[in-house]
């Protein structure tokens, strides 16, 4: 199954909130990583046909999805934002339903349903209504609605915001359990919901695709600007006023240790670090807008792909 969006764009009146996106997705796990705002809840609305484009348009395997229909949409699961169910239903009651809506037959509903609650740690409750879950437990239970059609395209919009730390690694894992072999996009401002299972980092900016790649291609892109330095809190909050300050650790004393990332070194005391993937994040997202030479300098250059995909 392969993916195709061919100059993407979404206009609401004046404002461009999606601008001219093209990108191949590929079977792996994609992180498409950006602040809020920056037009990935419009992107996924999109990719799921929930939304028309205002021009460019969304190919699943060289045919257009609003072509395709609903044989689009057999292939597709999809968890947005804001998940939406029926408070009174049971977790099984919710499955069965939403499996008749998906056209699964009676019989294989039930098992599928039973299984997807046994592996989202929802089967002792199943009986219970929904309304007496937890922001996990409906996030579990938004998981494996998502995965009930077994689609080959899964689209996730910040499926772990609001998440306590323990249940989003919960998450996270379970995504990864369900990524064999299919398309699977998770939108999120949260570094480290894409860190550890995403295959290929897609950072998004005032509506585009700012940087590509796999996570190393990524992080590579801020080598060399990655700082740690202990400064007195004088020169901490000077060197704070800047920007690009991470991290802020107060030990004892007067000494502050900051993690900055910038191009040139920020302080004579600074030694160089290991960049991580949130150093990218602050990076790219720590001035209102860019510049074209720094957007250029961005770009690895490797397309955006999955695994064995080819380049965009």
């Amino acid at each position: 199954m392969e993916l195709t969006l061919d100059r993407l764009t979404k206009h609401f009146g004046a404002s461009i909130a999606v601008d001219r996106v093209s990108a191949t997705f590929t079977p792996g796990v994609y992180g498409l990583l950006g602040a809020n705002g920056a037009g990935k809840t419009t992107l996924m609305r999109m990719l799921c046909d929930v939304l028309k484009p205002t021009s460019g348009s969304v190919l699943c395997d060289g045919m257009d999805i609003v072509r395709l229909g609903a044989d689009y949409r057999a292939h597709l699961g999809y968890l947005p934002q804001e998940f939406g169910y029926y408070p009174d239903f049971t977790a099984l009651d919710f499955m069965l339903y939403l499996a008749s809506l998906k056209g699964i037959g009676r019989h294989e509903a039930r098992r599928r349903s039973l299984d997807l609650l046994e592996t989202v740690d929802l089967a002792p409750v199943a009986k219970r209504k929904i309304k007496t879950f937890s922001g996990g437990m409906k996030q579990r239970l938004g998981i494996a609605q998502a995965v009930l059609n077994d689609p080959a395209i899964l689209v996730l919009d910040e499926p772990t915001a609001g998440l306590d730390p323990k249940e989003r690694v919960r998450f996270r894992n379970l995504i990864a359990s369900f990524a064999q072999n299919k398309v699977v996009i998770l939108s999120t401002h949260i570094v480290s919901d894409v860190e550890y299972v995403a295959d290929r980092i897609v950072v998004m900016r005032a509506g585009s695709f700012v940087l590509e790649g796999s996570p190393e291609q990524v992080v590579a892109q801020v080598a060399g600007k990655v700082w740690e330095c202990a400064v007195d809190r004088r020169e901490a909050d000077a060197l704070a006023a800047r920007g690009g300050v991470g991290n802020v650790h107060y030990g004892e004393g007067a000494q502050v240790v900051l993690r900055i990332v910038s191009d040139e070194k920020p302080h004579p005391a600074a030694r160089p670090l290991e960049p991580t993937l949130e150093d990218v994040y602050l990076y790219l997202f720590r001035e209102s807008s860019s510049s074209p030479t720094r957007r250029a300098h961005a770009q690895t250059g490797a397309g955006t792909r999955g695994k064995g995909g080819r380049h965009a």
